[in-house]
Formats: C-alpha cells, structure tokens, sequence
C-alpha cells in the first residue's frame, strides 16, 4: 500500500493558528503532510520563502515536511507523490474560488483530489493577510498566531519596539 501524502499549500505570509490547526487536524488522516509555501514575488510577501519556511518548521516539528514551489500544483504533487491537496476554507466566500481550483487541479490531473477543512470557530475568520494588517495598526494578537511569527512580524513591522518577554 503506498503511503497517504497530503500537500498543504498556500503563501503562510504569516502563518497563523488556524493554519497549524489544519496541519493539526491533517495529521491522523495521512501518513505524511507536505506543506507547500508558494513562491509568488508578485504577491510582495512579508517575509522571504526562506523565511516563512524556516518559521513553518519551527511550529510544525520534523514530521511534517515543508517545501517551497512554483509553478502548477499538481506538478508539484507529482513531485512528492501526494494525491491529495487540503484547502482550508474560512467561510462560503472561499468555497467559490476553493471549487474552481479544485475542478481545474482535477482537469490537470485526475489522480488529484482536494479535501476541504475547516479550521476551529476560533480561527474561522484568521487570514494572513488580517494578521498582517491588524499588527501593523498596533493590534493585539495573543492566541491568534504563534509566539515565533509574533517575534517575526515585531522584528519586520516594529523594530522600535521593546522587547516583552512571554
């Protein structure tokens, strides 16, 4: 039997915790998890590939792994040997666009399928790009993102600031 490889892709400029709770829930239901930063200039990311990589491994541990690609997804897929892609989805207004992908990935490569997963209530309206705006406007966000991508977007948005210890 071969083994169940999941690919999780997405930006993760920043990772947030409802991010690590789609890994979280990802975990029991296949042998392997690939998540897959997007290398996308044109976006104007934060952080670096390299740095969001480096971040995503601190939080997620050495049984997960973290890649970085561009190009097709389903490429990349073929690369790793997944055959299915997980796609978190916040509200009804993701699932329109989730399903275009999903339907265009499967044209691409029927061996692909795409699993939907929510992340907890908590987390149901996180985005990255939130994240990111809500910290430069000096908002708080304790529970919502790990303490690594605290330290990441204080160092990159306020390096003014003094340091807190946890």
């Amino acid at each position: 039997m071969s083994k169940r490889i999941a690919v999780y892709p997405g930006s993760f400029d920043p990772m947030h915790n409802g991010h690590l709770d789609i890994i979280e829930r990802c975990r029991p239901l296949f042998d392997e998890v690939v998540v897959a930063v997007l290398r996308n200039e044109g976006k104007k990311p934060l952080f670096s590939v390299e740095e969001r990589i480096e971040a995503i491994r601190e939080m997620v541990g050495p049984d997960v792994r973290v890649e970085s690609f561009s190009g097709l997804l389903v490429d990349f897929m073929d690369q790793v040997g997944a055959r299915a892609v997980v796609r978190g989805l916040r509200a009804v207004s993701d699932f329109e666009y989730e399903f275009q992908m999903a339907l265009m990935n499967r044209r691409l490569n029927p061996r692909v399928e795409t699993v939907f997963m929510m992340p907890r209530e908590d987390y149901i309206y996180l985005s990255s790009r939130l994240v990111k705006e809500v910290f430069s406007l000096g908002g708080n966000l304790t529970g919502l993102v790990p303490e690594p991508v605290l330290a990441r977007l204080r160092r990159r948005l306020r390096p003014q600031d003094p340091v807190v210890p946890a």
